[in-house]
């Protein structure tokens, strides 16, 4: 079993999106996110939640797992989950898994779990 988490100041969000608009979602967001995600919060959780998924797998974003390839969606009772691409999941090889989201206090965390 591997942990990683992620913290980020929702305001460091609010920037980019002011100063980037849409192009900045679509930077990490794979589309069906940007469906679910309504609040600068929840973008922020978005964010912190797939760094938190690459730190649990130990690689980070970079070449062997980008933000596009984590996609988060939401269980049947509101619960985050997520899937990696097929290619990413064909490296990475993840039987389980478990993800937390929260924000309060100008901040969102999140906690991955993950059995390879």
């Amino acid at each position: 079993m591997k942990i990683g988490t992620d913290i980020v100041q929702i305001d460091r969000i609010e920037k980019s999106l002011a100063q980037f608009g849409d192009k900045f979602k679509q930077r990490f967001l794979h589309p069906k996110e940007i469906e679910l995600v309504q609040k600068t919060a929840s973008i922020a959780g978005f964010w912190a939640a797939k760094e938190a998924i690459s730190k649990a797998l130990g690689c980070g974003i970079g070449s062997t797992l980008s933000f596009h390839d984590i996609i988060i969606t939401k269980d049947s009772r509101g619960a985050p989950i997520f899937t990696l691409t097929p290619k990413a999941q064909e490296l990475h090889k993840i039987k389980t898994s478990s993800l937390s989201i929260s924000h309060d206090g100008g901040f969102a965390i999140a906690v991955a779990v993950i059995n390879q």
